[in-house]
């Protein structure tokens, strides 16, 4: 699957390109990038000031500074402006370079916050935002330093960074009800959609496994969410195909395929009726 490489994003953000395994961007620009993408690496985020709009998966967030942003390799996301003013600092990284000496090497599945919908985004009050901040500024001053031993500290200010999140999600959200906690239905469907909307475009095959009617799962999931359930399964397609059109590499054809529609023209009627374009013009606007 082709990714944003952490090249590609040293030059979204106008920085070298070190070749290393691990990028920081310290960024008073806006580079916004309004077309969904993967990456190769994973990504913590700090919104110093102003703020952004986040689209991960298929949540959105208004993030307002001071904020956190946690991004896994397979979260589909994409950037639109909402303020004038953003200054933020990344840390771009494979987990190859933050494993390389690490025993645990499913060490990052240990934290859903890389990968689960409802944790990417992090509000910031002290005393946490001033333990990011100061870690953050550490990085900062390693980058522009000597490189003798640079990716090593670099490395442990990652590892910092990552049970700082983790701690203060527990300060914050334990003894709250979560969403999953407070809609279990919502939750689930969420769940068997993330594993499965590319093989399965039925209402009905989700209402089975919940055991519902599709009217009725359908009706449940637009009361929490203000969408339908068929709307939810039509948007997660999309983006994915979004996302694999950007990929020259791949045919229209074979993408219908990987999305398990019967022929490319059902899969080009489909896309046209949600986008308002067929999936040939949408490739365009990337040449």
């Amino acid at each position: 699957m082709k990714t944003f490489s952490l090249s590609r994003h040293s030059r979204l953000f106008a920085v070298p390109d070190t070749s290393k395994e691990y990028l920081f961007v310290s960024s008073g620009d806006r580079p916004y990038h309004e077309e969904p993408y993967r990456a190769e690496s994973y990504a913590i985020v700090y919104i110093k000031e102003g703020g952004v709009k986040l689209n991960a998966g298929l949540a959105s967030w208004e993030v307002k500074a001071p904020s956190i942003i946690t991004l896994g390799p397979s979260v589909i996301r994409y950037f639109t402006k909402n303020s004038d003013l953003l200054k933020m600092d990344v840390i771009f990284f494979k987990d190859s370079f933050l494993l390389e000496r690490h025993a645990d090497l499913f060490f990052l599945s240990r934290f859903d916050f890389f990968e689960n919908s409802d944790l990417h985004v992090l509000p910031l009050k002290e005393p946490g935002l001033t333990k990011f901040s100061k870690i953050y500024e550490l990085i900062q001053l390693t980058q522009s330093g000597s490189g003798y031993n640079q990716a090593d500290i670099i490395r442990s200010y990652i590892f910092a960074l990552v049970y700082e999140v983790d701690a203060y999600h527990w300060q914050q959200i334990s003894g709250t009800s979560s969403s999953v906690k407070s809609h279990p239905l919502f939750a689930k469907f969420r769940y068997l959609l993330s594993n499965n909307y590319k093989q399965e475009r039925k209402l009905e095959f989700y209402a089975d496994h919940l055991h519902l009617t599709p009217k009725s799962l359908s009706a449940a999931i637009k009361k929490q969410s203000g969408r339908s359930a068929g709307k939810w399964i039509d948007d997660a397609i999309i983006l994915e195909a979004k996302v694999l059109l950007q990929n020259k590499t791949l045919t229209v054809s074979q993408i219908s395929g990987m999305l398990n529609f019967s022929d490319q023209s059902v899969f080009g009627k489909f896309f046209r009726a949600a986008t308002g374009m067929s999936p040939v013009e949408y490739r365009k606007k990337f040449n």
